[in-house]
């Protein structure tokens, strides 16, 4: 059994930064690719950032490109999502996520991820 916890969510200015972090149990960690989804209250949830197992590829939803940031530190079995220029319609809960074996092309979607962490909330506002 795979356990993430995410920690690093808080209440920011707009224009703030926060980093989130979601660390992960097991041995395999390093094997897997990994992403962040958001579900905003009343919404539904969407992909935000994935990274492959290496680190070596990453993919952003058009949102958030070139504000946020996806990584990973394997020796610590941890991935990070580091979240710039916040925006009041970044207020959401961040979950991370570990893509199911063999689905790492389909990363964008949610079916494709097969364990999921809390959430931790972020608030951007004013």
């Amino acid at each position: 059994q795979v356990q993430l916890v995410e920690s690093g969510g808080g209440s920011v200015q707009p224009g703030g930064s926060l980093r989130l972090s979601c660390a992960a149990s097991g041995r395999t960690f390093s094997t897997y690719a990994m992403g962040w989804f958001r579900q905003a209250s009343g919404k539904e949830r969407e992909f935000v950032a994935a990274i492959n197992w290496s680190g070596g590829s990453t993919y952003y939803a058009d949102s958030v490109k070139g504000r946020f940031t996806i990584s990973r530190d394997n020796a610590k079995n941890t991935v990070y999502l580091q979240l710039n220029s916040l925006k009041p319609e970044d207020t959401a809960v961040y979950y991370c996520a570990r893509v199911r074996g063999g689905s790492w092309w389909r990363y964008s979607i949610q079916d494709a991820y097969d364990y999921w962490g809390q959430g931790t909330q972020v608030t951007v506002s004013a």
